[in-house]
């Protein structure tokens, strides 16, 4: 595996900090030590995880001759308001679908991402109703652009395609060597699996590195069998284009998906419980869509008793807090 082969535009200049959550291990019994990668923290209007993708992603737009990127997600996608970050950045242009997965959840005065949107000037945002077909709706909208004489490049939801996936192999790198560096054995990592591109390089990274650390995906959205067969597809596709020869098993995605609660982005009790022991002891934000359900699973995995045995569990923080203020009465009531 040589990730330095793969074009990718540097957004990522440097790792991101692992960190010790001594108050949340206290709070947790203190049987196991938990730890944080702050990818939270990484560059990007707000940061989040899709930087890492996007390096690879706008990499490959900008080799075809791209000046107009298209992409998708929810009415508050970190995605996209990343997406048209690095779109800002390269001085192109973006245009925005948004599915309306929970109806009437769109306003177009709305706080959180939505407005990070038009402050970064957003060329155009399209809204289809829950469950329409994404990827023929964006391309509706890059047809019209290439009838008006641009060339637009289409990165899919969550830049989850093995060219964004790989931003997470090379998560997977990074964190190997960090914890080299630290004398730092991670017995468990537990990480947010939405559209699968997070949780499926980071299966391939691992593999990859020879680290083999097991890792459990938490479930945004779907249920388990199927989240799995689509992470596990995704890293089947991915280990090929980074050049991992051996074939990676089924058995190493694990997927959780008793905390997604009614449906993608409703708040559940647990969520909104973990926000606030994470703010309250560790002083750091939680998304309520993506972190704070992934953070609330490992919460009460930890209280069930699953990490027995382990030393020290990481869990992978792929931000998003922009989405919060969004959220407020959910916090405040």
């Amino acid at each position: 595996m040589n990730l330095a082969r793969l074009p990718r535009r540097g957004y990522v200049d440097a790792p991101t900090p692992i960190e010790p959550l001594f108050h949340l291990s206290e709070l947790l019994g203190g049987r196991v030590n938990f730890w944080m990668k702050r990818d939270d923290l990484l560059p990007g209007c707000a940061g989040g995880n899709k930087t890492r993708k996007l390096d690879y992603s706008f990499a490959d737009a900008i080799a075809g001759g791209a000046d107009t990127i298209v992409t998708c997600g929810a009415v508050q996608s970190n995605h996209c308001r990343l997406t048209l970050a690095w779109a800002v950045k390269e001085k192109m242009d973006c245009h925005l679908v948004l599915e309306e997965r929970v109806k009437g959840s769109y306003k177009p005065d709305g706080s959180g991402n939505n407005f990070l949107f038009h402050l970064m000037g957003v060329k155009s945002i399209t809204v289809v109703p829950g469950g329409s077909a994404m990827a023929q709706e964006m391309q509706k909208v890059a047809d019209r652009l290439v009838d008006e004489g641009r060339t637009p490049y289409i990165i899919p939801g969550g830049a989850s395609n093995s060219i964004g996936a790989t931003g997470y192999v090379a998560c997977a790198q990074e964190t190997v060597q960090q914890l080299y560096e630290k004398k730092l054995v991670i017995d468990h990592i537990v990480v947010p699996s939405g559209s699968a591109g997070t949780h499926a390089g980071m299966v391939v990274g691992m593999e990859g590195t020879s680290a083999n650390i097991p890792i459990s995906g938490i479930n945004v959205s779907r249920r388990r069998e199927l989240q799995e067969k689509i992470v596990h597809e995704l890293v089947a596709a991915t280990a090929e284009r980074v050049g991992v020869a051996r074939p990676i098993a089924a058995e190493k995605v694990r997927c959780f998906d008793e905390y997604v609660g009614e449906g993608y982005s409703l708040p559940t009790e647990s969520m909104i419980e973990a926000v606030k022991i994470m703010a309250s002891t560790e002083a750091i934000l939680m998304d309520p869509v993506y972190s704070g359900k992934a953070m609330a699973g490992m919460i009460d995995l930890a209280r069930t008793g699953y990490f027995d045995g382990c030393a020290n569990v990481l869990f992978l923080h792929t931000g998003g807090s922009p989405a919060l203020y969004a959220y407020t009465p959910t916090f405040m009531s």
